[in-house]
């Protein structure tokens, strides 16, 4: 007979579990007395349970299965939210499992007791409150089955200690005990969409996490490269194809660029394909794509007509739907080469290129990002923090290959990078991992050095240190008359010092001529390295669309 401890582990590993990352405590002792001498499972020590969700959440994007965090009851558990919810409001699949105090003291006020259960019912897939060892095999390969299936998202087990130490009864059963409802294809909406899209003389298409999340990039660019079509994306969907590629417009919304947010608003077909039509992405939502038939591809039916109305919608996986319409259409005979469209899309983007940063002092945050777009190889990682350092990075920097950027979208949490960062390196040791960060955001998480400098995953952290708020002193300027509200950071902190501290390298950059020799040392070192880039302090984001107003109405 195995303790409750002992079947979770045995689950993680029949799930190919190799890497969790948590912080112990009290309630969730048991495991981790299991976990002193389990060897085929790696555990990651975190500084902060926020932190572990963060890594596991990271790990999972860039692998595509699932991430694992580790936390303890009450205060260790409640850190853990903030993390969930940004998997959740990204369609990442994380397993987080927490401690829990014993079954007969639930409900009863109990030391670093707190009610999980409830707490994470908005922001996750779904949650379980083990109260039965002999329920625990199957409520854990439940919840690697949730969260895996359909779209993806955080799952919670809440695990009693005592739960934990009971032997169960029963033999453990490694099989699927959940599978989601798989949509089945609508041939007859698949032929409406392409007669649609084939009859469409300025067609787009917008990429946005979904493509991601299904695999389906060779998809969008087949598509693509067979009407053809530019292929716009929102900042989830960055990376679903190459941004070098001539179609590639880049992100749309409130800091898009200006050939996609012009390109969205003069089409007359919009072939969205999983995303949630988002409100930067869209902001006006009575004048976006206003000209355009919509079809909307979503795996999620909560999603069709949530925030954009279509004006056909195809339930089902990106991949399975994009295959289908892609073989219909090449059996319709579809051929079109040098339409007066795609002449716009390339007067669009010799018209309006984004602004070539100038060499000058202080630096200019974009020119960061450009010069590590010559540096970094088509398997490296980009994670960023939030704010403006993670619309310059969505801007400038041009992804070859899907799970190779990691943003945290739609919670925009600060502190997301840095451990995000080390579980991405974590899943990917081969490739070169950095986090755009700025200041703010980075102080957030900064305590995680100590994990990636403890646990050897080296990671590069590039933080565009402008000593403000940045994105918020943006807003301040452009919208409330320069009243620079407490963002404003201060001259003090000493981040060079601050990561030797922690056993990291520490590198100042203060001119143009200093960035690429920083990051390629950086990348050389093999070790956990932070540049501090000191820049313009009121060098905004630009183009800027005003909150709720036209994405053809550009600031900038």
């Amino acid at each position: 007979m195995l303790s409750g401890s002992e079947v979770v582990l045995e689950v993680l590993k029949s799930r190919g579990v190799k890497t969790v990352f948590g912080l112990p405590g009290g309630a969730i002792m048991p495991l981790y007395d299991e976990l002193y001498d389990e060897t085929s499972i790696r555990h990651i020590l975190v500084r902060h349970e926020q932190a572990a969700a963060h890594a596991a959440d990271g790990y999972a994007r860039v692998t595509g299965g699932p991430g694992v965090a580790i936390a303890t009851s009450g205060p260790g558990a409640t850190n853990l939210l903030t993390g969930i919810s940004t998997a959740y409001a990204d369609s990442s699949p994380l397993i987080a499992i927490t401690g829990q105090v014993p079954v007969q003291y639930i409900g009863k006020d109990a030391f670093q007791e707190a009610d999980l259960y409830s707490l994470v019912i908005p922001i996750t897939k779904h949650n379980f409150l083990v109260k039965d060892v002999n329920d625990l095999a199957r409520i854990m390969n439940m919840a690697f089955d949730i969260a895996l299936s359909g779209r993806p998202g955080p799952v919670h087990i809440d695990l009693p200690k005592d739960v934990q130490t009971k032997k169960t009864t029963r033999r453990i059963v490694f099989k699927q005990f959940y599978t989601g409802k798989t949509p089945i294809l609508s041939l007859r909406k698949i032929k409406q969409a392409a007669n649609i899209i084939m009859n469409a003389e300025r067609p787009v298409i917008l990429a946005g996490g979904g493509v991601i999340i299904s695999n389906s990039s060779d998809e969008i660019r087949t598509l693509a490269e067979l009407l053809p079509a530019p292929v716009v994306t929102t900042l989830m969907g960055k990376g679903a194809i190459s941004e070098y590629h001539p179609l590639s417009l880049g992100m749309i919304g409130m800091h898009g660029t200006k050939p996609a947010n012009y390109a969205v608003m003069e089409s007359d077909c919009l072939i969205a394909v999983g995303c949630r039509f988002d409100d930067r992405a869209t902001g006006d939502e009575k004048t976006f794509a206003s000209k355009a038939k919509i079809i909307h591809i979503d795996i999620d039916p909560s999603e069709i007509d949530k925030n954009i109305k279509s004006h056909l919608s195809i339930i089902g996986d990106a991949k399975e739907v994009l295959k289908a319409l892609i073989y219909y259409m090449q059996t319709s005979g579809l051929k079109k080469e040098n339409t007066p469209w795609m002449m716009r899309v390339r007067e669009l983007i010799r018209e309006y290129p984004l602004p070539e940063p100038e060499e000058t002092h202080p630096i200019k945050p974009p020119l960061i990002i450009k010069k590590m777009n010559s540096i970094l190889k088509e398997n490296d990682i980009v994670a960023t923090e939030v704010g403006q350092c993670e619309m310059w990075a969505a801007l400038y920097y041009k992804p070859r290959k899907p799970r190779t950027v990691l943003f945290s979208g739609g919670q925009g949490t600060m502190g997301f990078g840095l451990p995000a960062s080390i579980g991405a390196k974590t899943a990917k040791p081969e490739s070169t991992v950095v986090d755009i960060a700025g200041d703010g955001s980075f102080l957030m998480m900064c305590h995680e050095l100590a994990t990636s400098v403890e646990n050897n995953i080296p990671v590069v952290v590039a933080i565009i240190n402008n000593r403000y708020l940045g994105m918020v002193r943006q807003w301040q300027e452009l919208f409330y008359e320069k009243r620079y509200s407490y963002t404003f950071l201060g001259e003090k902190t000493d981040f060079v010092k601050l990561a030797e501290a922690f056993g990291a390298k520490g590198i100042k950059v203060t001119r143009c001529s200093e960035i690429e020799e920083a990051f390629i040392t950086a990348i050389r070192s093999g070790e956990t390295t932070v540049i501090d880039f000191e820049v313009d302090r009121e060098c905004n984001v630009f183009p800027m669309v005003r909150p709720g107003g036209q994405i053809d109405k550009m600031i900038g």
